[in-house]
């Protein structure tokens, strides 16, 4: 959420700019009016307030003086009433405030390049060069046909459309780049790893940001006690410290969780149907940063090199993009996106989504460090992917094929295989 000085005082200018950088409408006439009426109701408390101290003096002088007080007493009497009222009008007004408020996304960092979609993201590096195949390069499901090892027909059987399930090796080797992601950042980046709930609350979504906006994408329970399936860990690891005020000691924390993400994937049909590119379900090792305001943009760039570290250990190349302003998820301030290079379809597709959101999440959260002064101010969060576990499956599978159909194991993955090289 937007500082809300930034939607009171500077209400225009905070509109321009979120249409020129993010092509998002903000409602002004509603906010303005709003505004107004929060004020209104806020001076006429006040002022009823004001009222009650001095009719509160006014009796007590009089009953010193024994004096008559029926009539003060009738005016002081009234005052509660009234004062609820207003308290329940300013509730209502600050109620709709928000839920606009709820729906506005961050304003990008200075260094975001302009546009409006992903033709304006810039490429930054990359890292390896494409392999070179002799034969003709099958993509993923030809390849984890051999023995069903990636069995779509039966995913679909028994959940429909976008699941998949996985036999045998590819199992195997699923579960071995999980534990080889939690490895690396754990014991070489510095992370705490945590196990999570895949279930969350409302608040806890609204949070994060996956919520208002996002409802249509998530999976929630029926009933009265509605939880949300989770769309990745970034939800639980960073509603960890949601209500805190963190201790100097206590920052920078480094987080990391393996689990399961559930996405309805609303307005993608038709898109990525083969295989297991774009999954109602699907596993994603994922990294969130809790840091200080100053060093929030020295973390995300820590962030990114901890997810290269896995391709490049993995051997699969790919490229850094900077996402341009049109292009970035709704929290986020700066974006910088790895992309994989996939040899069956002859392009680098998306692996990780590495974000600092400076204080938007904080700021829903309530999420603060106590400064050397003592005084309360709000963190910096940051969320990536270390990585989706399903797209590199996918990677590993494309980049290391043989003629013959078999995969090949990158070296820094066969301990995990038991020593197993090929599949």
């Amino acid at each position: 959420m937007l500082d809300p000085q930034l939607l009171r005082q500077k209400l225009t200018e905070t509109a321009a700019l979120l249409h020129n950088r993010r092509g998002f409408a903000l409602d002004v006439g509603t906010l303005a009016s709003l505004e107004l009426q929060r004020k209104t109701v806020q001076v006429d408390t006040e002022n009823l307030q004001k009222e009650r101290n001095e009719l509160a003096k006014k009796i007590g002088m009089a009953k010193g003086k024994a004096e008559p007080v029926d009539a003060l007493m009738e005016q002081a009497a009234a005052i509660p009433l009234r004062l609820k009222q207003l308290e329940e009008s300013l509730t209502t007004i600050q109620s709709e405030i928000n839920a606009i408020a709820q729906r506005v996304p961050n304003i990008p960092h200075d260094s975001v390049p302009q546009g409006s979609d992903e033709s304006g993201n810039v490429e930054v590096r990359r890292w390896g060069t494409p392999r070179s195949f002799e034969f003709a390069a099958k993509d993923h499901v030809d390849l984890g046909a051999r023995a069903a090892m990636l069995d779509a027909e039966t995913g679909a059987k028994l959940a429909g459309s976008r699941f998949t399930v996985l036999r045998g090796g590819l199992a195997r080797l699923h579960r071995a780049l999980a534990q080889f992601m939690l490895d690396l950042h754990t014991t070489q980046h510095g992370y705490t790893e945590l196990n999570v709930p895949h279930l969350m609350l409302r608040q806890s979504m609204v949070g994060t940001g996956q919520l208002p906006k996002f409802e249509e994408d998530l999976f929630a329970t029926r009933g009265e006690d509605t939880r949300y399936l989770i769309p990745t860990s970034e939800v639980p690891l960073t509603n960890t410290v949601a209500g805190d005020i963190l201790e100097d000691s206590q920052l920078p924390q480094y987080l990391t969780a393996h689990s399961l993400c559930f996405r309805a994937e609303a307005g993608s049909a038709g898109r990525d149907t083969r295989g297991m590119i774009r999954q109602h379900q699907f596993e994603k090792v994922e990294l969130v940063h809790i840091v200080k305001p100053e060093h929030s943009y020295e973390s995300l760039e820590l962030m990114v090199s901890h997810a290269e570290k896995v391709l490049q250990l993995l051997e699969l190349p790919y490229r850094v993009m900077q996402l341009c302003s049109g292009d970035m998820g709704f929290a986020a301030a700066k974006t910088y996106d790895l992309e994989v290079w996939l040899p069956a379809q002859n392009t680098y597709r998306e692996i990780s989504s590495c974000s600092n959101c400076e204080a938007f999440q904080a700021r829903r959260l309530q999420a603060r460090f106590r400064t050397a002064g003592g005084k309360p101010e709000l963190l910096h969060t940051l969320n990536g992917s270390g990585l989706a576990v399903g797209r590199t499956l996918v990677a590993v599978m494309e980049n290391h094929q043989d003629a013959e159909g078999r995969i090949h194991i990158p070296k820094a993955l066969q301990p995990y295989m038991h020593g197993l090289a090929v599949i």
